[in-house]
């Protein structure tokens, strides 16, 4: 099963000499630290490429970090992972070392107790930079910024009162600077719309405290706050500096959110700020996406550290905001009324339940008073129409009488209701009873939509915002231009000043792995440009079905049973193609109604046929039986199922059909296809377990869903064949709470399908962590991971590396060179990898764009090590990650991120339909993961997302 067996036992952890502290080597640490030597007497290992990052500056050893003190950590915490003798890894000497299970001295802390605050674990540095592949030269949308080295003051700014949206708070701080000149004289301070106010030099107010009043034209009437500050600190652009060169291991980053706000504001006082991009009102472009809503242009922007320089990262990107128009015309795109003068019933229950879905939580302003139009926003739609809904009306001799809106709007107003059968809007605060006709109302500009889009306006969507590469890089040059950022008053007075090119940096084209087939011509596939295809080849292993069943979901006047027999023989003909034959007619194959019948029809299967092994079930579209067979299937029975559209079966391409075979094949527990072993990295040398991780989260405007946190694990050497872990956990949690008990099952698991090995090695990529979690995730994880290890065997301590893997960013990358365009898209080629220029000062992290883009601009996934007891070269995790792209099952590309990460987002997402109850879900369109996993209790949430055992041993999830 692994070359080169299990080795001699481990030797003792060793302990890290010193190295003298001081030097600035920006290359690999110096050749003595961390060298956990194995045996006594055997030389440390110089690592690869010394001076790698040095260009011509002396490497130094030590990095200045203070006394270098070895670890002694308790052991479970922080203890080293044991040392293997050599030959247990066929020596560790010779060129390259392998990399070799030993603990990073900087990444744990010395003894004596560190400050509260400082992680624990601290990311490793960059080993060496990456050499295999091809060069191509490549343009970033990072753009550099030179800085002065002076100091920026930092001043806390708190306003009273303080519930202002950020946009007002801008506007207070504006005319406070205006109104106070003896204070600010011409400096012009930037502000974050919170708290924090920088200016170049230093306020005339010392160390004080002061006070200031500040008075805003209202509408109506003035408004007046009171504004205190102080001075905080000076934030220092020369550290700032010492950290980009990599003479200093903290990034400073006070002074990034310095620079950060500084690029900011003017921006922000432009546009419609929205997380960290800017949007402004559609102009000369209107795209529609139905349902009130439209589509923005906007670009993003953020400031980055990177090697040498800091980075201003600009992109062009598109989100959805809701139309400015008036809450009738609203109304009727939401509920598709075509002209309200057809609605002249009031709304019925599930209309009004609909529309107040969609507008709760919206700003209004109405437009019957005139210029004075008053703001609101919606809490809830009436279920009574204007002329019924009343409410308690204060006369002037202070009686109160319950008055009708329409009776209101009549006497006060003047004004008769055209539509007094269509509901209210109740706005402010509920306890308030503020109630407002839909005629006066008008939704307010500039409101994002973070409501979950619909299939239909998410395509239209994609439509309208996806753009060839090149396309993409010319916009965001001319962005560029137009923005002038060098002309921004604010960025002139810090002195910063933004290259307007995108930043050239030299990239690397990774060789493809070659992929092993079965069969008796045992082919190999050598992927071109991110993809292959099966033909002349098998499966290297396949199954032999021998009793399966269809249920047709479709009715029959929709699905007629002669495409279904049409369907059975080229199903049949492909998959034995592909080495999975399957033999003979079907044992089953029945017509069915709606979900309700899945369960029945399933146990009657089961029961009357014991050795079946899938059901292929063919569905009418988007429809709740989906998530019914998953239950039934999945969590219920412990049956193989394979849903497939009607349209489908009435028209078979050999395409689609190829595609269910591979899907069929692995979830009966064959295996599709394997990396060719001799070109695998040596990390195979020796049992090495791959785990994905994610954590899914419900919509955005759900409160009470939980999340889903998924784990998979490899079983095989190969690696193809993965096991699913999975759990319900808090609402929106982002670190995986039981990952130290599912990291053990999977341990388990791996020793029992391997025939008794157990991992030297544990890679961990996890998915869906943002930069800002990366100490708290790694804190808890690793320690979980390190937890469940000891938990199995007090000395059982793998080495473990732990990679974020992130494709929510905004770095894209262009080929400079036309003719190293790929595709009609003219995306980089896949294979493209970058680790210098736009990446991290010090830490270990790189861009891998693995896949062949096909529409739109290819986004790179970002990779970040957060932890590595295995002390990986760049190539060699670099090459790594790139074969896992290689081994997703679901289709002959390679895909965006590896395999094991991209299981585990499969098997949330799986997750997500076991949580839809039967009773409550209709077929309705974005309803299909909203059932009722509101109100249950987490226990029976937990046994909801039990897969069966029988399931469990199988990729069920593909």
């Amino acid at each position: 099963m692994y070359p080169g067996g299990r080795g001699p036992p481990p030797g003792p952890p060793g302990q890290p000499p010193l190295g003298p502290p001081g030097g600035m080597g920006v290359g690999p640490l110096g050749p003595t630290i961390g060298g956990a030597m194995g045996p006594p007497g055997q030389q440390p290992q110089l690592p690869g490429l010394l001076g790698a990052l040095g260009q011509g500056l002396g490497v130094g050893v030590g990095m200045g970090l203070g006394p270098m003190i070895p670890p002694t950590l308790p052991p479970g915490d922080g203890a080293p992972p044991p040392v293997l003798p050599q030959g247990a890894m066929g020596g560790l000497t010779g060129g390259g070392s392998p990399p070799q299970q030993v603990v990073s001295p900087l990444s744990l802390t010395p003894p004596g107790l560190p400050s509260p605050d400082a992680p624990l674990f601290n990311c490793p540095r960059r080993p060496n930079l990456g050499r295999e592949g091809r060069s191509i030269v490549l343009r970033a949308n990072h753009f550099q910024i030179s800085m002065p080295r002076g100091f920026i003051h930092h001043y806390h700014v708190s306003i009273v009162p303080d519930k202002c949206p950020r946009r007002v708070n801008r506007e207070i701080i504006q005319t406070m600077v205006h109104a106070y000149s003896k204070i600010f004289g011409n400096l012009k301070p930037v502000f974050d719309g919170r708290s924090n106010l920088y200016v170049r030099d230093p306020l005339p107010i010392g160390n004080d405290q002061v006070e200031l009043e500040v008075t805003l034209d209202g509408e109506g009437k003035d408004r007046v706050f009171r504004v205190t500050m102080k001075w905080a600190a000076q934030v220092s652009l020369f550290a700032l500096e010492e950290a980009l060169e990599g003479r200093t291991r903290q990034i400073p980053f006070d002074a990034i959110q310095a620079l950060d706000v500084v690029m900011r504001h003017l921006p922000s006082m432009t546009y419609t700020p929205v997380g960290r991009s800017f949007f402004s009102s559609p102009d000369g472009y209107y795209h529609p996406l139905g349902g009130g809503r439209e589509v923005w242009f906007g670009f993003h922007q953020s400031v980055r550290p990177s090697q040498w320089k800091m980075m201003l990262n600009i992109d062009v990107s598109a989100t959805a905001f809701y139309k400015a128009q008036p809450a009738i015309d609203f109304m009727c795109e939401v509920l598709d009324i075509r002209d309200i003068n057809d609605q002249r019933k009031p709304l019925t229950d599930s209309m009004r339940v609909k529309f107040t879905k969609e507008i709760r939580g919206l700003k209004i302003e109405i437009t019957h008073c005139g210029a004075m139009r008053r703001k609101y926003r919606v809490c809830n739609v009436t279920r009574r129409p204007a002329q019924m809904q009343s409410f308690p009306l204060q006369l002037d001799n202070g009686q109160t009488v319950e008055c009708t809106v329409a009776k209101y709007f009549l006497d006060k107003y003047k004004m008769k209701l055209r539509f007094p059968h269509l509901p209210c809007l109740q706005v402010g605060q509920e306890h308030k009873h503020t109630y407002l006709p839909l005629e006066v109302c008008h939704i307010v500009q500039g409101q994002r939509c973070i409501k979950k889009l619909t299939d239909m306006q998410t395509s239209t969507m994609i439509k309208a915002t996806a753009r060839s590469a090149p396309d993409r890089e010319r916009e965001i040059n001319n962005l560029v231009r137009k923005a002038d950022l060098n002309n921004d008053p604010y960025v002139q007075e810090f002195g910063l000043n933004i290259s307007r090119n995108l930043m050239e940096v030299r990239g690397r084209v990774l060789p493809p792995p070659k992929l092993q087939y079965g069969g008796r011509t045992k082919q190999q596939a050598l992927p071109n440009q991110g993809v292959w295809d099966m033909r002349g080849k098998q499966f290297f292993s396949g199954v032999d079905i021998k009793e399966w069943a269809i249920a047709c979901f479709a009715p029959s006047r929709t699905v007629r049973e002669d495409a279904l027999r049409n369907f059975t023989q080229q199903l049949q003909k492909i998959s034995s193609d592909m080495g999975m034959p399957i033999i003979g007619q079907p044992c089953f194959c029945k017509y069915a109604g709606g979900p309700d019948q899945v369960e029945p029809m399933f146990r009657y299967l089961k029961n009357s046929f014991p050795a079946l092994q899938l059901v292929v079930v063919v569905l009418p579209g988007k429809t709740p039986v989906y998530a019914e067979v998953k239950r039934v299937g999945d969590t219920v029975l412990g049956m193989a199922t394979q849903c497939v559209q009607a349209k489908n079966v009435n028209k078979t391409s050999p395409q689609t059909l190829s595609n269910l075979c591979l899907k069929i094949n692995v979830k009966l527990g064959g295996v599709n296809s394997i990396l060719v072993p001799s070109i695998r990295p040596k990390v195979f040398n020796e049992p090495v377990i791959f785990l994905g991780a994610d954590v899914t989260h419900p919509p955005v405007g759900d409160n009470r869903k939980p999340s889903i946190a998924a784990v998979v694990g490899s079983q095989d050497a190969h690696p193809s064949r993965y096991a699913a872990t999975v759990r319900v956990q808090q609402h929106r949690q982002e670190i995986i709470q039981d990952l130290s008990a599912m990291v053990k099952e999977h341990l388990v698991m791996f020793y029992k399908s391997t025939g008794g090995y157990k991992p030297h090695r544990i890679i961990m990529y996890r998915d869906g962590v943002s930069e800002g979690q990366f100490p708290h995730v790694l804190q808890h994880e690793l320690t979980a991971i390190r937890e469940a290890c000891i938990k199995l065997e007090p000395d059982y301590k793998p080495g473990i590396t732990f990679i974020v893997v992130q494709k929510r960013h905004h770095t894209r990358l262009f080929c400079a060179d036309k003719k190293e365009q790929s595709g009609k898209s003219g995306n980089i080629p896949a294979g493209t990898t970058v680790d210098i220029g736009i990446t991290h000062p010090t830490e270990f992290d790189f861009y891998l764009c693995s896949h062949q883009g096909i529409q739109g601009t290819s986004r790179p996934s970002h990779y970040h090590v957060l932890w590595d007891d295995n002390r990986f070269e760049a190539d060699e995790l670099q090459q790594l990650t790139y074969q896992l792209c290689h081994t997703y099952v679901r289709c002959t590309r390679s895909v965006s991120i590896p395999a094991p990460a991209y299981y585990a987002h499969l098997v949330a997402f799986r997750s997500r339909y076991h949580l839809v109850e039967k009773e409550h879900d209709s077929g309705e369109e974005g309803s299909h993961l909203s059932g009722g996993s509101e109100d249950r209790a987490p226990a029976a949430m937990a046994r909801a997302i039990t897969v069966h055992a029988d399931t469990m041993k199988v990729m069920y999830f593909a």
